[in-house]
């Protein structure tokens, strides 16, 4: 059997390493802009044309927001304030952020261009994507337009366009392009799939605010930035945001599908530190007692191949085959385990 203590040992020791070799991720970024792709001097004044146009076609429904916070100890309390950015996604008021900005705020304000300064109230908040939505009383707004995010290509120009350091006097724009897609970070608040990697500058406060093409379309929500680094900063995909978005509105909530394990990409280096063959798939780490996939059967040291003969090569594989199911429909998964191929059925359930 492979999976004996020798096994068990070795694969404990991996998943410590790799857990604890995390890149230290900021939630609240303090960045500078990296550098920016090389291009002809003929093309830049139709370039910075666009930026301009860009800017100044999303300025109205980017949102500056202000939280205040207290926190009372047994002598005295402790009064905060914090700042982020949001998007105005309807004409009535709902505005998209992340959801680290406004945790814990006892009052949020919003500000707009040329609008009084509004209180907002919380519509629904969803830590697993680390996006909220926030509610201003209000009518008639500009709002942002969405673009798919699945067109997005590597090298692509963007922008970020939000509050940084609450600097008075407007939004904050910096420029780069798409470094990279489908990411995964793990940071101080859990690991996040399917991000957008990009140069463009995102600086403290310019969370939970837009990532923009040249066309002033949001391609995605600016979360994060590598404490430290230069030019490495993530954002969630549109399509992703769009629809948590949408979700939080008319129910408060996400409902996602509950499968039951933790895992991680199943890398040729795993395989040859165990011995075993190497197939494209995820590794399960642990599975939830009384979960559907403990209830099917599955263990760790399993790696899953297919969930209803979709290939799972890696973790954002799978995550996107599983969010695109629903509590109660019934799936196949392919697995191997001690090199040999097994086909289970199982019921998902509603997340906790």
């Amino acid at each position: 059997m492979i999976f004996g203590k020798k096994y068990l040992l070795k694969f404990s020791i991996l998943f410590i390493l790799f857990f604890s070799s995390c890149t230290n991720i900021d939630l609240n970024p303090k960045s500078k802009i990296g550098l920016e792709p090389e291009n002809s001097t003929q093309e830049l004044p139709t370039q910075i044309n666009s930026v301009s146009k860009a800017v100044e076609k999303v300025t109205p429904w980017v949102a500056s927001i202000t939280t205040e916070s207290s926190q009372i100890s047994k002598f005295y309390t402790v009064r905060g304030e914090g700042a982020g950015t949001g998007v105005v996604t309807k004409s009535n008021g709902y505005i998209l952020t992340n959801a680290h900005v406004i945790e814990n705020a006892k009052q949020i304000n919003v500000h707009l261009p040329n609008q009084p300064t509004y209180k907002a109230k919380i519509v629904g908040i969803d830590r697993i994507s680390d996006l909220a939505v926030l509610k201003i009383n209000a009518k008639n707004l500009e709002f942002a337009s969405f673009a798919n995010s699945d067109k997005l290509k590597v090298g692509q120009w963007v922008l970020t366009v939000g509050n940084a350091l609450a600097l008075k006097g407007g939004p904050t724009v910096t420029i780069g392009i798409i470094s990279g897609l489908k990411r995964t970070i793990t940071t101080s608040i859990g690991q996040f799939h399917g991000l957008i990697q990009t140069d463009a500058a995102i600086n403290e406060g310019n969370s939970g605010g837009p990532l923009i093409n040249l066309n002033g379309e949001v391609v995605g929500i600016n979360q994060a930035t590598v404490r430290g680094a230069q030019g490495i900063g993530f954002a969630i995909e549109s399509n992703v945001a769009n629809k948590i978005l949408e979700s939080l509105i008319e129910t408060g909530k996400v409902i996602r599908p509950f499968f039951g394990i933790s895992g991680q990409d199943f890398t040729k280096a795993i395989a040859n530190e165990l011995g075993i063959k190497h197939y494209e798939g995820i590794i399960v780490t642990t599975t939830t007692s009384n979960g559907p996939a403990s209830k099917s059967g599955i263990k760790p040291g399993d790696i899953i191949t297919k969930l209803n003969d979709i290939q799972t090569p890696d973790m954002n594989k799978f995550l996107d085959a599983l969010w695109k199911l629903s509590p109660g429909d019934k799936i196949s998964v392919e697995f191997y385990r001690n090199q040999t191929k097994n086909i289970v059925t199982l019921t998902l359930i509603e997340r906790p």
